[in-house]
């Protein structure tokens, strides 16, 4: 029981580093401009107050990863694991947060028709990122 404890807290920490990753992801491309050149409107300002609740939701998000990774002979393919987990959180974004608590229609078109692909994108980079850290943090 102290090991899946232990991995939990690795998973968290892994997934909030991901989160980490992937804000700093979104911000890059919209300071960059990229955003709206692809005619998306999301260009976030790298505050604490937009920062800490991504680096929450990204921890959050990495305990259904943990249990894909619980059991000591699935203890493999950290990565794509977690590029598949990114899933979740993508989907929650899409379906839920953006029509139902921001009001930006649909999986966010009203924020640009690129939308979608900027959150699957953003979320591949958590996903890839917590996969990366969990597998460094927890070694073999």
């Amino acid at each position: 029981m102290q090991k899946n404890s232990t991995l939990l807290a690795v998973c968290f920490v892994s997934g909030l580093l991901g989160g980490l990753m992937c804000s700093l992801f979104l911000w890059m491309i919209g300071n960059w401009g990229i955003l709206s050149l692809l005619n998306v409107q999301m260009a976030p300002e790298l505050t604490a107050r937009w920062l800490y609740p991504r680096l929450v939701w990204g921890g959050l998000w990495a305990i259904p990863y943990f249990f894909s990774v619980s059991l000591s002979r699935a203890r493999r393919h950290w990565v794509r694991k977690g590029l598949y987990f990114s899933l979740l959180p993508t989907l929650y974004m899409l379906f839920i947060v953006f029509p139902s608590h921001l009001g930006k229609g649909q999986a966010g078109l009203e924020l640009g028709m690129l939308t979608p692909a900027v959150v699957i994108v953003t979320n591949l980079v958590w996903g890839f990122s917590t996969g990366v850290f969990t597998r460094i943090f927890w070694g073999r």
